[in-house]
């Protein structure tokens, strides 16, 4: 049986940034981002970057952890840089690594975030996404970081479905 040969692509011909100002309808009763902003900005993110890679459509499967590290004001601007880090056969893992930008230039880390976006056909079915070149060593890293995510994650679904296998 032969193998099949999937495209390959680099981490950064799906790199990704973008930036938004930060508006009074994006903040809460207490003058900062809503949280649920920022996870749709992500949202977005995931799915530009997994596309970006993949050469088609994706869908968000998961959303990892999500946890405000410093807060986010008016008039700040919040930058969102996106990247793939690892995958698999049609699924991938998409980094997106959040800052909050002051007038002055200075940044803040907000946030990371890691999502699972899947590949998909032109029936919506899960297809092969290309495979990821790895050309640094930070790259390598985050790569076995992401496999090893990866295993959790599956595990986790198997147990929250009560399977042991």
């Amino acid at each position: 049986m032969q193998t099949e040969e999937r495209a390959k692509k680099r981490v950064s011909d799906s790199y990704t940034e973008h930036v938004e100002i930060v508006m009074g309808s994006h903040l809460n009763g207490y003058g900062r981002l809503f949280g649920g902003q920022l996870l749709q900005w992500l949202d977005v993110m995931f799915g530009v970057v997994g596309r970006r890679h993949a050469g088609c459509g994706v869908t968000t499967a998961s959303i990892d952890h999500l946890e405000f590290l410093a807060p986010v004001y008016a008039d700040d601007l919040v930058v969102l840089i996106g990247r793939v880090t690892w995958v698999g056969r049609c699924s991938m893992e998409v980094r997106v690594d959040t800052y909050a930008e002051a007038a002055d230039g200075t940044r803040k880390p907000v946030n990371v975030a890691y999502a699972v976006m899947v590949a998909l056909d032109a029936n919506e079915k899960p297809t092969p996404a290309p495979e990821l070149i790895l050309e640094t060593d930070e790259e390598r890293r985050e790569f076995a970081a992401g496999a090893a995510r990866q295993a959790a994650r599956k595990a986790a679904r198997k147990a929250a479905r009560g399977q042991t296998k």
